[in-house]
């Protein structure tokens, strides 16, 4: 039986799960530089290490509603195609470690589109689901094209 870590994050009271190998660092959130024309989800630019990285708001990417930047607003910096790139979650709580028994397929309900980031639903206990998700297919490859020509090193 396979064992994986998961860091735990929330949108909108709702958990999230992604793979901790995934994950480079989780940074508190700081306001970004807004670039002009790029797809509305992306957030703007940041300073992170020397690097210029691209801030996604996964709220506006899974067209959740919008809520306030608070003190526990975090940024996920995770890379992909050797680049990072920071996802704006509303709170990373914690980690949890799960077997592959207590991981159930992605469900019949949700989209073929969907279906590319939503590796499954993670079983906590008998009342706490947690979607994971690999945050390398939230972006379509186009999208990481845009993303890869805003960068500026």
């Amino acid at each position: 039986m396979a064992e994986k870590q998961y860091v735990v994050f929330s949108l909108n009271k709702e958990e999230f799960g992604i793979d901790i190998m995934n994950v480079k660092e989780i940074i508190p959130y700081e306001e970004s530089i807004n670039v002009p024309n790029t797809p509305a989800f992306i957030e703007g630019i940041i300073n992170y290490r020397g690097k210029v990285i691209p801030i996604i708001d996964l709220k506006k990417r899974f067209n959740l509603a919008d809520s306030e930047i608070t003190k526990d607003t975090r940024i996920i910096v995770i890379s992909f195609d050797n680049r990072d790139v920071g996802f704006v979650v509303d709170e990373a709580s914690q980690t949890i470690r799960l077997d592959d028994e207590q991981i159930d397929p992605t469900p019949d309900i949700i989209s073929e589109v969907d279906r590319r980031f939503i590796t499954g639903v993670g079983k906590v206990d008998e009342k706490r689901l947690l979607i994971l998700l690999d945050l390398h297919n939230v972006l379509t490859d186009k999208e990481k094209e845009d993303i890869a020509r805003m960068e500026i090193e």
